[in-house]
């Protein structure tokens, strides 16, 4: 899914902590074959190509995904959309060659975006792409979805105390032996002020970390991120980070992208509206550095 990812646990000894983590890596690993739409070979982009041509059969694990992405559709009013798959891959190349793409080309991939484009049929485990040249980026949930998946599966080996890392997306069962909880960095807003994080400590939740601290580009002078607004079809430009607790990892991934999307006014209502959800939004312009917490963060344990 175009990121690392990484297993904790504590076991009793090193051969169940070995089949346990290598039973967690497979799962991913499987997930990755069908999610990711880095693999021309993937279910998801096969079922892409197959944009137009009617209701297409697909795996548990990719429906689940898909209607996990299309509750958080309707509630974002849009911004978070797994259709921007056309637009993900001209500013992808734009941020490789550190040029704009086409106008053109922009255009006719902003009339494939719409999550109302997508038809999802429960009973008989169907999806419907209205039209050809569609193209599904899960990029904005399938890792935490993943980071689940493989926490279910440490659990069926006995691993009560674990955390799975995809990237910006981290779940966490009981703590380690001896504390009170798993300490997690919180990403901040610049990739070079590390040593300057905050720490939140956590059992049995998911935190995911929204921004563009690492994945931009600079073009004419205007700093483009990684994220695509896809109601415009434009990246953001504005700098940000945002940070979501939850119960799991599907819900983190997905409410960090669709509040960076947002922005904080917006966006705080979305995890208001998303309990138990919490989020803490960083945001900068040529004023300075202001932060925003939704209602429900201030009860989180928060250390330097």
């Amino acid at each position: 899914m175009g990121t690392s990812m990484r297993i904790v646990l504590y076991a009793a000894d090193a051969d169940t902590a070995g089949a346990a983590a290598d039973a967690g890596f497979a799962r991913i690993a499987e997930l990755d074959l069908a999610l990711s739409d880095y693999r021309d070979s993937s279910e998801l982009m096969q079922l892409s190509r197959k944009g137009g041509t009617g209701p297409v059969t697909v795996s548990d694990d990719l429906f689940r995904v898909l209607r996990a992405a299309q509750q958080l559709f309707q509630r974002s009013d849009g911004a978070f959309d797994v259709t921007v798959g056309p637009l993900t891959v001209l500013w992808r190349r734009a941020r490789r060659l550190a040029e704009m793409p086409d106008p053109a080309r922009v255009a006719v991939a902003r009339d494939l975006i719409g999550g109302h484009h997508v038809m999802l049929d429960e009973r008989q485990r169907t999806v419907t792409l209205v039209n050809p040249g569609m193209q599904l980026d899960l990029g904005g949930i399938a890792k935490g979805f993943a980071a689940d998946e493989a926490t279910a599966v440490l659990a069926r080996y006995g691993m009560t105390s674990t955390l799975v890392a995809a990237g910006g997306d981290i779940r966490v069962t009981d703590p380690p032996p001896g504390t009170d909880g798993w300490r997690i960095a919180i990403a901040p807003l610049e990739a070079k002020d590390v040593s300057h994080a905050k720490h939140v400590m956590l059992r049995n939740a998911a935190i995911s970390t929204s921004g563009d601290a690492e994945q931009f580009v600079v073009i004419d002078g205007v700093r483009y991120s990684h994220i695509v607004d896809p109601r415009t079809g434009q990246p953001l430009t504005r700098r940000g980070s945002v940070t979501v607790v939850a119960p799991d990892a599907t819900t983190t991934d997905g409410l960090a992208t669709a509040v960076a999307v947002l922005a904080h006014e917006k966006g705080l209502r979305l995890v208001d509206d998303s309990p138990p959800s919490a989020a803490m939004i960083v945001e900068a312009d040529d004023a300075g550095v202001h932060s925003y917490e939704s209602s429900r963060w201030s009860a989180l344990r928060i250390s330097p």
